[in-house]
């Protein structure tokens, strides 16, 4: 078969993060195998304005700091145009070999945007933790859930959401919202954000982190300067909450395991199938 060319979108403007370590891992692992043959690339695209042509096989858009909102920042046309590109590509059908996408929180805010399939706004205060994903009909049924419980746990990490699904624009799409965040009873008047979306067979998006891996995100936790300032922020109960979590081998490391390692392997399969085609 031909080599697989992976594009890594780093939507992380420079900023310190475990996101990318945690991306590279998943992508060198998955290429590792005996039967992939292939190689990534990594795009800086908000600080040097790197953006991918359609060249690729699978991109994967990665989180980031910042409001989602378009500004006029030279780097957003071109991301934006790519996600069209991928799209519109996908329809196509003399194009068997179909581009894979897969957004990460702030990428996937930007494409819920771009797309019209919900409000993007600030969060009245920061979500920081590990917390429950709870599926949605379709979510019960998503080949990439397949591996997860009900709910299941994934590192959460925004001051923005997205909320009041546009179901006429998903439904014209053919998008399904496939899972969202944990009821809170005691706030009124709160809707819940949609934490996943299945855009089409080929582009898939998360609110949360589903590359976050608990040996990792324990070193980064248990240094001075962080563990500081999360009992500052949060207290020590959600800190120790956190960090008994990461070692839960139920909670993050199967969510790790399960979501990005899926739709790798799902999107070879399908373009090693139409190859054979």
């Amino acid at each position: 078969m031909e080599r697989i060319k992976i594009a890594v979108l780093d939507m992380y403007d420079g900023h310190a993060n475990e996101g990318m370590r945690c991306i590279k891992t998943l992508v060198e692992n998955f290429l590792a195998q005996e039967e992939i043959e292939g190689n990534y690339e990594v795009f800086d695209v908000r600080q040097k304005c790197e953006v991918p042509d359609l060249s690729y096989d699978i991109y994967i858009s990665s989180g980031g700091p910042g409001n989602p909102v378009p500004v006029g920042e030279p780097w957003e046309k071109p991301f934006f145009m790519l996600l069209d590109q991928i799209w519109q590509h996908n329809r196509q059908p003399h194009h068997p070999q179909k581009k894979h996408l897969m957004l990460i929180c702030h990428s996937y805010q930007m494409a819920c945007l771009h797309w019209n399939v919900g409000l993007v706004c600030k969060r009245r205060s920061t979500s920081f933790g590990i917390f429950p994903m709870h599926k949605t009909q379709f979510g019960l049924k998503e080949p990439v859930f397949e591996q997860l419980l009900d709910p299941f746990f994934a590192v959460d990490s925004r001051d923005y959401q997205v909320i009041e699904p546009n179901y006429h624009e998903l439904e014209r799409m053919g998008a399904k919202v496939l899972c969202i965040e944990k009821e809170r009873p005691h706030v009124a008047h709160l809707e819940r954000a949609v934490m996943a979306v299945r855009f089409s067979r080929e582009i898939f998006g998360t609110q949360f982190h589903p590359e976050a891996d608990g040996e990792g995100m324990l070193r980064h936790f248990q240094k001075e300067e962080k563990r500081s300032l999360i009992i500052n922020n949060y207290g020590e109960a959600k800190y120790n909450d956190m960090v008994n979590s990461l070692q839960d081998p139920d909670k993050i490391l199967r969510t790790e395991a399960a979501i990005i390692p899926t739709f790798l392997q799902r999107a070879a399969e399908q373009l090693v199938g139409a190859q054979l085609v």
